[in-house]
This record gives C-alpha cells, sequence and structure tokens, in this order.
C-alpha cells in the first residue's frame, strides 16, 4: 500500500470526529536502526573534504527525517542490534547469518579491502549514535539480542498497552508476521506499506501465517533451509489453508502427516520436523528472544519523559564530521523534523 493510500485510510477514520489532543503514543515509528544504516552505506558513496566515507552516518540522518516528515509520528524508536546479537539463534542452528562479516557490502575504491569497510561501518554507527543522543528520539540496544526480538516486543506492548499506531520500518521481511490492525511496516525500498491486505496481495497468506509461509521455505539471507521440493508457487497447492486461515507449526505437521503419501513434500515435513521446529524457533517473532529483565526495562522506556533537543552541540559535531550538503539547511531541519515531540501528552 502506498503512501497516500494509506494515511487517506487514517483520515477516513478520523473523519467527523472532534480532533483530540496528540499523545506521544499515538503513531509510533519504530526503526530498524543497522538495516536502515547499512542500506544507506551501501548505496550513498559519498566523502566529506577530506576523502572519509560519511554515507552511512549522513543518509541515515537524511532518511531518519524524511520519516518523521513522512509519517508524522508522535514518538521515534531506534532499536540496534546489540554485541553478539545473534548467539541465542546460532545456538539453535549454528550456520545461522553465516558469512555475512566475510563479504563486502560496497564494491567502491575507496576502500582498500573488506577490513577498511568494516572499520568505516564500525566508525560510522559509534558517531551515529552520538548524533541520536543528541535528538527527542529513544535509542535501544540490548548486549546478545537482535533487534527483530527488541522490536517484536517493543510494538506488542505498544499496541497492547497504549492503544498505538505502530509504524515498522525496515526492508527485512521477517516483520511482516508483526503485522495487524494497528502496526503496519514500511519498507523502505519499496516505498511501500504493508498492512494486512497489502501481506494478502504480496504473499497470498495472511500475515498471521507469514512465520509458516518462511519457515517451509527457508530464508536464503539467513542461511535457513526450507522443505527442498517446495516453492512459493507451490506452497499454497499443498497448503492453501495458509491463504484464508490461520495456522500453527502443529496444524501443518497434522495435514502433512494425513497427506503423507499424496506427495513427497508431505513426507519431508513429517521428516524433517525437528529441523523444521528448530527453524520455526529461529524466525518466530511471536515469541521473541528477550529476556523478562529486557522487557521490564522497555516498559521504563515507553514511560520516560521524551529526551531534549540539543540543536547546538549537533551543529557542532556535524560541522566537526564536514557533512556539509548532506542535510540542507541544517537548523531549519533540526527544528522542522523534531521540535513537535515535546508538544505531545503523556
Amino acid at each position: 500500500m502506498k503512501h497516500k493510500e494509506l494515511f487517506k485510510l487514517l483520515d477516513e477514520v478520523q473523519e467527523g470526529m472532534e480532533t483530540p489532543t496528540l499523545k506521544k503514543h499515538d503513531r509510533v515509528l519504530v526503526i530498524d536502526g543497522l538495516n536502515l544504516f547499512f542500506r544507506n552505506f551501501a548505496m550513498l558513496n559519498m566523502v566529506n573534504p577530506d576523502g572519509v566515507h560519511i554515507g552511512g552516518l549522513g543518509g541515515f540522518l537524511r532518511s531518519l527525517g524524511a520519516l518523521i516528515r513522512q509519517i508524522q509520528p508522535t514518538s521515534v524508536y531506534l532499536v540496534f542490534d546489540g554485541a553478539g546479537s545473534s548467539t541465542n539463534r546460532k545456538n539453535l542452528l549454528p550456520e545461522y547469518k553465516s558469512g555475512r562479516d566475510l563479504q563486502r557490502i560496497t564494491n567502491w575504491e575507496i576502500f582498500e579491502d573488506l577490513d577498511d569497510e568494516h572499520d568505516a561501518k564500525v566508525d560510522q554507527i559509534v558517531r551515529l549514535i552520538q548524533y541520536l543522543k543528541m535528538l527527542p528520539v529513544k535509542v535501544i540496544s540490548f548486549d546478545k539480542m537482535e533487534a527483530d526480538d527488541v522490536i517484536a516486543v517493543l510494538a506488542d506492548k505498544l499496541e497492547t498497552n497504549y492503544n498505538s499506531n505502530v509504524f515498522i520500518v525496515s526492508s527485512d521481511k521477517d516483520f511482516v508476521q508483526l503485522v495487524t490492525d494497528k502496526t503496519i511496516l514500511y519498507r523502505p525500498m519499496e516505498k511501500e506499506y504493508y498492512t494486512r491486505d497489502t501481506v494478502k496481495e504480496k504473499f497470498g497468506c495472511l500475515s498471521s501465517n507469514f512465520i509458516l509461509y518462511k519457515t517451509l521455505l527457508g530464508d536464503n539471507s539467513d542461511k535457513v533451509r526450507g522443505v527442498k521440493g517446495l516453492g512459493v508457487k507451490g506452497i499454497y497447492k499443498k497448503f492453501p489453508e495458509l491463504q484464508n486461515q490461520h495456522l500453527t507449526l502443529d496444524d501443518i505437521f497434522d495435514i502433512s502427516a494425513r497427506k503423507f503419501k499424496e506427495h513427497v513434500v508431505y513426507s519431508r515435513v513429517v521428516q524433517e520436523q525437528d529441523r523444521l521446529e528448530n527453524t520455526y524457533k529461529i524466525m518466530d517473532l511471536s515469541n521473541p528472544m528477550v529476556d523478562e529483565n529486557e522487557k521490564e526495562y522497555l516498559d521504563k522506556i515507553i514511560k520516560e519523559q521524551v529526551p531534549e533537543l540539543n540543536s547546538a552541540p549537533f551543529i557542532t559535531l556535524y560541522e566537526e564530521d564536514k557533512l556539509g550538503g548532506m542535510i540542507r539547511n541544517l537548523e531549519y531541519w533540526l527544528r522542522d523534523n523534531f521540535s513537535q515531540f515535546k508538544l505531545y501528552s503523556e
């Protein structure tokens, strides 16, 4: 669903109602931090006057402003993977996301080799966090926890406890399973919002069944293997119930057991039940890998006051990094995108 179509629907829902005082939890923007950073780093081959690559840093800040103008949130959360974030899933599947750190994401001559590119990414991420701490946004990262899991808990708490409209920003398809009537996924590369209707149109299944869709098909980007012989076109011939009925993994096993002799795919599902259960655990964001202590801490973060906008040190840092024209009219950009968050009531 495109931007204009989505917000037309939201306006129609509010039409005829008295304009309420906006509260800070009404429309919440939740950004998958590293996902947005790496997208900008890989796409923007930009350097400052000293020849230092600034694409990830400057591109992220520019994208953040654009997202705020587009979605018009009442609060913003930026969630980053913590140190050792893949540990829990690697314990279940050692090959999970294997090889990612051994590949360059650019082919630009500015970086001599993989190590040089890696150092540039780390330097820019560290600097980015400094910038974000000067803005009225909340930055979250827990050691040994992936942003996916933290975002899943955060979105659920906001929707359940505050009746928030939640906009998750990421190109990661795993978030499709979190789409509800109140939680929407925005994929920047496609410039499209994924509502329940969009998920059905794009993938053919209910958003609640997307986890089963991925469990059966696998995910090459995460090195997660699916069921051999089962593809995008065939999945609904074998499991048409995914399209209109909410299913569980046990339902898939029951269907396969009943039809064991009808097709080799069913027999493979039954024979690989243990592996598929493991795959499901790795991909399942309805049961995120977040400790109870961190869940309680998220409650505290949600209730905390919005941080102050510190424009002067932000501008100083920007000038030190010689980001130049990455953001036009920086003072106006800061005021226009971030000054309103203090106005929203509790």
